[in-house]
């Protein structure tokens, strides 16, 4: 997704290279100073170019995924397939998850098989698990309690950045977890951000969760400022100014913002941004509105975002598109903000 530009970026040549100048070294016990074996488990969207990006940067890698057709090629570029998801946690020093969104996260990690036992059991002591999807900040702090009685390191960092970006090394990270276990999973981290800005890689402290949350709020800010920013050129529209025009004047007005600078050329260019799907987007929202009401904090202009998200979802369907609740407003006022249609 394309919301996560963060803060306090690091030198990854550097950062990613050991004692001994090895490209890979993962600072687990007994492996600080030589490659580890990186684990990556989901090789879809996301997953594949991390991996082949990782095996590139010279670390040993393993990958797994549900979907047999998804390791074609892999093989040719370095990166060697598991048999099983068991099988790839316990080979694996340092175990990436790139995985959908919650539910395949627990399922993965809490429950794999008829045993009852997930990845978290099969991983070795001493092992860490490195999560960089978007996920639950509750289920992540039921999961690294679980990971540290198992001796487990357990680092949150979910990603900002599209497959572009992860190609290129681009990728930005939200990233939680104690001091150990973040060293142990830089190399990984600023492989992966090596050609990003600076600021691409954000440290929210050891709290499990935090990683998670300050992503999922970075994303709600996002998809709030979508529907502002949608609502203002419609209502302009609707007065006669072109919305180009009107995008030109709000972009160095006290009202810019990222969503304006980065992607309002995307929505008024017809683009729907199908990079993540519309029913992951009202997930993610809902996560944050019941946290919200759990913790009795005020939320009452982010429940009309999540509100808007839920009628895109009833409207258009399971489909991919973040811009998608930007359409729905167009529909309901008749107007269409592409470029030629008005």
């Amino acid at each position: 997704m394309p919301k996560g530009r963060v803060t306090a970026a690091s030198n990854a040549t550097t950062a990613a290279t050991g004692a001994t100048g090895a490209v890979g070294a993962v600072g687990v016990p007994g492996a600080v100073g030589v490659p580890g074996a990186v684990g990556v488990l989901g090789v879809g969207r996301m997953g594949r170019p991390i991996a082949l990006a990782l095996a590139a940067a010279g670390f040993a890698v393993t990958a797994f995924d549900v979907e047999p057709d998804r390791f074609a090629g892999l093989d040719a570029l370095g990166v060697r397939a598991a048999a099983s998801a068991v099988e790839l946690a316990g080979v694996s020093d340092l175990l990436v998850t790139v995985l959908p969104g919650p539910p395949e996260i627990e399922r993965a990690m809490a429950d794999d098989d008829a045993s009852g036992e997930g990845l978290l059991d099969h991983l070795r002591p001493g092992a860490c698990w490195l999560d960089l999807s978007s996920s639950d900040p509750d289920l992540m702090v039921r999961l690294s309690r679980h990971a540290a009685d198992r001796g487990i390191l357990t680092v949150e960092a979910p990603l900002g950045g599209g497959v572009e970006a992860a190609e290129a090394a681009q990728l930005s990270f939200f990233v939680s977890g104690h001091a150990a276990a973040v060293e142990a999973a830089m190399p990984v981290l600023t492989a992966l951000s090596a050609l990003a800005e600076p600021g691409a890689i954000c440290h929210l402290g050891e709290a499990p969760g935090a990683g998670n949350t300050a992503k999922l709020l970075a994303n709600l800010l996002w998809f709030g400022q979508s529907i502002a920013v949608t609502e203002a050129l419609l209502l302009g529209s609707k007065r006669g100014i072109d919305p180009r025009a009107l995008q030109d004047a709000l972009r160095g007005s006290a009202g810019g913002s990222a969503f304006i600078d980065r992607h309002l050329d995307r929505l008024l260019a017809g683009d729907d941004m199908a990079t993540f799907g519309l029913d992951r987007v009202v997930e993610e929202l809902d996560t944050l509105t019941r946290l919200a009401a759990e913790a009795e904090m005020p939320f009452a202009l982010s429940n009309l975002v999540a509100g808007i998200h839920h009628r895109a979802l009833q409207r258009f369907g399971a489909v991919d598109g973040e811009l998608l609740a930007a359409r729905l407003l167009e529909a309901e006022a008749s107007i269409s903000l592409v470029d030629g249609e008005q």
